[in-house]
């Protein structure tokens, strides 16, 4: 039961370039397009642009002239200010004593200071971390009750 296939014919050249390319019919000519005018904004840009530049330079002058008199108001004050005080800083002479009356000192009425002798003594020669709570509070209260003469 074998089937035989026929075998397909060999196809030429120009039955293969048939199969693959399509024949279109070619369109009609058409006329010539006309340009139509156009219009750039590069003019309206560099308008703008300058008008930009122009205020932007108007401003950094407008600053320049405020910080000029802003300098020049305190400049003003700093003057004022150095001759008020070179005004103030003039030598004076001093007073001339007055002979005809001279200085008595005279004795004071307070009282001397009677000098005392500071108390460094420790307890017992020990240090504080071995001093009991009855020497503590002993030390505390012999000295709290001694008043300073």
């Amino acid at each position: 039961m074998e089937r035989s296939h026929p075998k397909p014919a060999l196809k030429t050249k120009d039955q293969v370039k048939d199969k693959y390319s399509k024949v279109t019919p070619k369109p009609a000519a058409k006329e010539n397009t006309k340009t139509q005018e156009f219009k750039l904004h590069t003019g309206q840009r560099a308008v703008k642009r300058a008008m930009f530049n122009y205020s932007v330079a108007t401003k950094f002058y407008l600053l320049e002239i405020q910080k000029k008199q802003v300098e020049k108001v305190q400049k003003m004050i700093e003057d004022e200010e150095i001759r008020c005080l070179r005004k103030e800083m003039v030598p004076k002479a001093q007073l001339m004593p007055f002979f005809d009356r001279p200085f008595f000192p005279q004795r004071s009425n307070r009282p001397l200071t009677i000098p005392r002798e500071p108390s460094f003594r420790t307890v017992n020669s020990k240090c504080w971390s071995c001093i009991s709570e009855n020497e503590l509070y002993y030390f505390h209260h012999a000295h709290a009750w001694n008043p300073i003469k």
